[in-house]
């Protein structure tokens, strides 16, 4: 029952469902991959499923159509970052946030056209926003990067550790943010091997991989991102007051 209000309690809100329409999606795909390469006796339930999967990633691709509002306001919000931050992690934010925010107009026209709303090209704004997708997880990679070196490199110190005797608290609190940024790091990765698969042929491995291994790429980061959502839930209500 408790598992069943938890997963009610997500589907709620919009990030939530987001979340659970990326999983089965991508599971679809793993799955329906498999059985297609596995002979004509399974393939029709394999194409099927794979149907079910491009339906569900429609469905994403039209509920985006409304994020743009959201995504200006938080890169409003952020701005060029906070004076005390790290001035590297500000940096691939802030471009991090700028391609984020390129990325929503140009897979808007690219769905546009395919609908036929629009008389222009929806390959080459396909492939724009994939690019600009791409951009925004390589700079989502280099800040995950970045960010465990410092934490690891603070956490290692014999002066912070021992000197300034780091309180047991706080020193939990940076392990469990280096553990929250080698999944984002994974996550990101995940995503680039798929991104990089939907560019025009010719660009590394575009258009090379299986559906099952587009599947397994997009489940494996789906998964993180579900852990770490209920991880950031449980930890909220265990530091609420």
């Amino acid at each position: 029952m408790a598992a069943l209000s938890g997963l009610a309690s997500a589907l709620e809100s919009y990030r939530g469902r987001d979340r659970l329409i990326r999983t089965l999606g991508y599971s679809c795909q793993l799955v329906g991959g498999v059985l297609v390469e596995q002979g004509p006796a399974r393939s029709e339930v394999g194409t099927r499923l794979l149907t079910l999967s491009s339906q569900l990633s429609h469905c994403r691709t039209v509920l985006r159509l409304f994020d743009d509002v959201a995504m200006f306001i938080y890169t409003k919000q952020y701005g060029l970052g906070a004076e005390g931050e790290d001035i590297f992690v500000r940096c691939v934010s802030v471009l991090g946030n700028l391609a984020d925010q390129l990325y929503y107009p140009c897979e808007h026209i690219a769905w546009a056209a395919d609908a036929k709303i629009l008389r222009v090209d929806s390959a080459r704004w396909w492939t724009l926003s994939t690019a600009f997708w791409g951009l925004s997880l390589l700079l989502g990679i280099a800040r995950s990067l970045w960010m465990v070196l410092k934490l690891r490199q603070r956490l290692r110190n014999p002066t912070v550790a021992f000197t300034s005797r780091l309180p047991r608290s706080k020193r939990k609190a940076m392990e469990a943010r280096v553990q929250l940024e080698v999944l984002t790091l994974l996550s990101n990765l995940a995503d680039l091997a798929n991104a990089v698969h939907w560019l025009p042929p010719g660009v590394l491995w575009a258009g090379r991989l299986p559906p099952w291994l587009v599947g397994l790429l997009g489940t494996i980061s789906s998964l993180l991102s579900v852990y770490q959502a209920v991880w950031a839930g449980d930890r909220a209500e265990a530091t609420a007051p």
